[in-house]
């Protein structure tokens, strides 16, 4: 006892503490909520996969979380060809609406955000708890009286009646204000007023940039929610060539119910591909909050 005390006195290293029963269950506990939380979230997306390389009665009578006979070409071409490739037109449609949509939101809301963090004028105050209570109004609400101004303004039926209503978020507005708040340092824009900058220089060179992380993540919140959209499109688009994808694919799910045709096998296929793009712009926009987390730790 004596020697082995000597020694760890001499070499300088504490005694190994025991590890604890309660810390091996909590890290059991939290591996298995780890691995729980991974099969929920992946197994839907897995199911997806597989039934996108099923025929039609394969799909029903087969295991669904396996493969059976491979016929994912075929179901790509039936897609691209369907209806005179309706679905690629569709696809189109909601590129356009949405890429159109939250780039003039991004430049609105950062521009807003910019302003209510930088300057200090009269009824700021009012404005944020308006645009804070805002989030208590359920979008649904304005369903009827938008339809009516977009009437009298002759948007319906027309892309305008989509993109429009996407240049507003209360949400992105507050978003940008508080990233603003803590990226944008007063003494930077004084000095560049002082140089004698405009403040719109100021903002396009300065607020803007150091914003980039902020105004990425607003795109692509806004991005995303704008592809799923399918209420508005559902209200305001009559004709089926201006249909957006989640919209067309809902019409073919419905086609099943009225007609007794099951188009089930396109709709899988179909959302496959509506997935790409939000997955290309997911990759492409890494690299700004790799910089704006890095920015932090450089002088």
């Amino acid at each position: 006892m004596t020697t082995t005390l000597d020694r760890r006195t001499v070499t300088g290293s504490p005694p190994r503490q025991p590890v604890a029963p309660h810390s091996k269950r909590t890290k059991a506990t939290v591996l298995f909520g780890l691995i729980a939380f991974t099969v929920y979230s992946v197994a839907p997306l897995w199911w997806l996969i597989v039934a996108a390389t099923k025929g039609q009665s394969d799909l029903y009578t087969t295991n669904g979380l396996w493969f059976a006979e491979f016929r994912l070409l075929d179901n790509f071409r039936e897609l691209f060809t369907y209806q005179d490739g309706i679905f690629l037109t569709w696809m189109w449609n909601t590129v356009a609406y949405s890429f159109a949509g939250t780039a003039g939101m991004t430049l609105i809301c950062v521009a807003c955000g910019y302003g209510l963090a930088m300057y200090r004028f009269r009824g700021r105050g009012v404005m944020m708890g308006c645009i804070i209570g805002s989030f208590l109004v359920p979008h649904a609400l304005l369903t009827i009286p938008s339809f009516l101004l977009y009437t009298d303004l002759r948007m319906i039926d027309t892309p305008w009646a989509i993109i429009v209503p996407s240049f507003f978020s209360a949400f992105s507005v507050y978003l940008a204000k508080v990233y603003a708040e803590g990226a944008i340092p007063h003494e930077l824009l004084e000095a560049a007023r002082i140089d004698g900058a405009g403040e719109y220089r100021v903002f396009f060179v300065i607020g803007a940039r150091l914003m980039s992380t902020g105004a990425a993540t607003i795109f692509l919140l806004g991005f995303v929610g704008s592809w799923n959209s399918f209420f508005g499109p559902l209200v305001y688009l009559r004709s089926q060539d201006k249909w957006t994808v989640m919209l067309g694919l809902y019409s073919w799910l419905k086609i099943k119910v009225d007609n007794s045709t099951d188009l089930t096998g396109l709709v899988v296929v179909g959302s496959i591909v509506s997935l790409i793009p939000m997955v290309a712009l997911m990759v492409s926009m890494q690299r700004y909050w790799r910089s704006g987390v890095t920015l932090g730790s450089l002088k």
